[in-house]
């Protein structure tokens, strides 16, 4: 019988305050986190997120294929942001880091240790994926997304969501290699739609382009009319992601 007023397994009252305690240093953590990266990424804008496998090979055609859509947006002007890893991520790295512009790396902590690549002008390291995953929103003039899995996934799905709620500007989203991605974006056009789940207009957010040349001519035509600042209101938008 447990004593009245008292759940049974609850943590002991000084557990509680030290978990409490403890929590409160984590919110530091987290703080120090974003003024650290808003402070060392303040110069790289316009720039552009790429994201996909970590575990794409220097020999696979994807990996070649980043690292070409990096150099040209590079020379084009744009910072590129990547996870910071291996594989794609490296491939975009190593392309912005022999172009005209930075090479920024937003690495992730992880129990499986994750080594940084050595193609980075920027190299910052989180502990916390949301603090990470908010500067590769809040920095970014597009996302341009290679064949990946659930972490690629997890980007653009995310992208997807603070753009179709209003949370986040309008930013161009292109998927690279239609092959790899046409089933996912026919389930959207057929399943999500036709049952309720998104309106038609939110599939039409994504852009599927294969050359080099045309995504960084795309990301152009997006911002040809208004340029690559936040308008007040997107400044105001950007500030309650």
């Amino acid at each position: 019988m447990s004593e009245k007023g008292k759940i049974p397994g609850l943590a002991d009252p000084d557990a509680s305050k030290l978990a409490t305690s403890q929590e409160a240093w984590r919110v530091l953590g987290i703080m120090s986190e974003f003024v650290e990266a808003t402070r060392s990424l303040s110069s790289t804008r316009p720039a552009v997120s790429i994201f996909g496998s970590a575990r794409t090979s220097p020999s696979d055609p994807y990996y070649k294929l980043t690292e070409d859509i990096a150099r040209k947006l590079s020379d084009a002007g744009f910072s590129v942001i990547s996870g910071g890893g291996p594989g794609i991520m490296e491939a975009a790295n190593k392309g912005a880091f022999f172009g005209k512009s930075m090479s920024v790396g937003l690495n992730i902590q992880l129990p499986k240790e994750q080594k940084a690549n050595d193609f980075q002008d920027i190299s910052l390291s989180f502990r916390h994926f949301f603090a990470r995953k908010y500067m590769f929103v809040s920095l970014a003039s597009a996302y341009v997304v290679m064949p990946g899995g659930f972490g690629t996934l997890d980007e653009l799905l995310e992208a997807l969501t603070l753009i179709q709620t209003g949370k986040s500007r309008k930013i161009p989203i292109i998927l690279v290699h239609e092959p790899f991605w046409r089933g996912l974006v026919e389930w959207m056009r057929t399943t999500l739609v036709d049952e309720g789940m998104i309106a038609p207009e939110d599939v039409d957010l994504i852009k599927i382009i294969e050359k080099p040349e045309d995504i960084v001519e795309a990301i152009f035509k997006h911002y040809e009319t208004r340029g690559f600042d936040l308008s007040p209101s997107e400044h105001e938008i950007m500030l309650n992601l």
